[in-house]
């Protein structure tokens, strides 16, 4: 009878034909991670051209008139005409208070029309005539404007955080022709909240500004 001959065991020690020797692998490794560090590079390159290109979509220039100087910047396109004036050009006299529209703190003159300038965009503004508290007393003479002398002869702030937006507003009312009654001025003034409580004082000295014209 045939005998069936038991399967020959594989041995250990023969190693297939493909098997990567330790100087082959640190070469291949070695060559892997320069492309890689090579890609990393490329890749900081382009996301830093990306970047600049962003930054510069996001950005304009914008001419405008501000205290009779005329002014050209770059801004963000976000940048409202508040941080323009006390971060870029360093007229802090404007003051930052919600930061919303609801204070006041930041009314200033823009052609002629009191804004709250939290609110508006400064790109916006090209071509356009600010004036800030800081402008409407002429240097050179020392000589405050009418309301601002009304507003130390009433005695009309305490800590005067909101002071520059009660004069700006307080402007506006009067070239507005709201100041037929102390009833009517405060109804026009009624946006530019004082929490010290000068309201009273604050009418009258738009009323006696009003009536010295």
């Amino acid at each position: 009878m045939p005998t069936e001959l038991p399967d020959q065991p594989t041995s250990c020690s023969s190693a297939p034909a493909n098997t990567l020797s330790r100087r082959t692998f640190i070469e291949a490794t070695g060559l892997a991670s320069g492309v890689v560090a090579g890609h990393s590079i490329l890749g900081a390159d382009s996301a830093a051209a990306a970047e600049k290109t962003a930054a510069e979509a996001t950005s304009g220039r914008v001419s405008l008139t501000i205290n009779a100087e005329q002014r050209t910047v770059t801004v963000d396109n976000r940048t409202s005409l508040l941080d323009l004036l006390r971060e870029q050009l360093e007229l802090t006299g404007t003051k930052k208070g919600c930061n919303a529209g609801a204070c006041g703190a930041c009314t200033v003159m823009v052609d002629g029309q009191r804004v709250n300038s939290c609110l508006t965009l400064a790109v916006r503004l090209e071509g356009s005539e600010v004036t800030t508290i800081e402008g409407l007393a002429p240097a050179e003479n020392d000589e405050l404007h009418p309301l601002q002398q009304s507003f130390i002869e009433q005695d009309a702030f305490q800590c005067g955080y909101c002071t520059p937006g009660q004069i700006m507003s307080g402007i506006g009312c009067i070239k507005e022709g709201h100041t037929g009654s102390p009833e009517e001025i405060r109804e026009w003034m009624s946006g530019n909240i004082c929490r010290c409580g000068c309201y009273v004082k604050i009418v009258h000295a738009v009323e006696q500004t009003a009536h010295r014209k």
